[in-house]
């Protein structure tokens, strides 16, 4: 058995910036969740499963497009959960048409609670921390373009590791090969 999960990493300098407020708030999880969007939650499976989850991930990414996040300010899901995060302010229909997609087929799965995007920054902290998140991040502001997105395994260690990108509508940009003269 394996935990995976399935997220967009949020670039640098932004997703470095915001692990270090988490840990600075005294989230425990700081160092052992890269900063990112979840796509689909933690999610156990057998070993055998992976290449027919890795095929699907890979038809999702292919017919998506890559898309501008735009991240703003904070939310909450107190008093339902104990979590602060920054805001998805752009890109919240495109995520979600991801995370739709990923929760199809070999990894079909009802969720806890709707869908919402966002990046935690506080999580199972004392109210006063929550508050302190939510109010030092308030007018936290970064944009990106998402061109594609992970997917994550949790380790024996309790770090979830990225372990494979899908490029959104198709390969990663970079070199190629000359055309053919022939």
């Amino acid at each position: 058995m394996r935990t995976i999960g399935v997220a967009i990493a949020i670039p640098e300098p932004y997703g470095g910036e915001l692990q270090r407020w988490r840990a600075a708030l005294g989230d425990p999880l700081a160092e052992a969740i890269p900063t990112h969007v979840t796509l689909l939650p933690p999610t156990r499976l057998v070993d055998e499963e992976m290449p027919a989850i890795e095929r699907h991930l890979l038809a999702v990414a292919e017919s998506g497009r890559p898309y501008d996040m735009r991240l703003h300010g904070t939310g909450t899901f107190r008093p339902v959960s104990p979590v602060v995060f920054v805001a998805v302010a752009e890109g919240i229909s495109s995520c979600e048409r991801l995370a739709t997609g990923i929760r199809s087929g070999p990894l079909t799965r009802e969720l806890a609670f709707p869908y919402h995007p966002h990046v935690t920054i506080a999580h199972d902290l004392p109210d006063h921390m929550l508050t302190k998140a939510y109010e030092a991040l308030d007018l936290y502001e970064c944009a990106f373009t998402v061109e594609a997105f992970s997917l994550f395994e949790h380790g024996a260690d309790s770090v979830w590791r990225p372990q494979r990108d899908f490029a959104l509508g198709g390969p990663l940009p970079g070199p190629h090969p000359p055309p053919d003269p022939g």
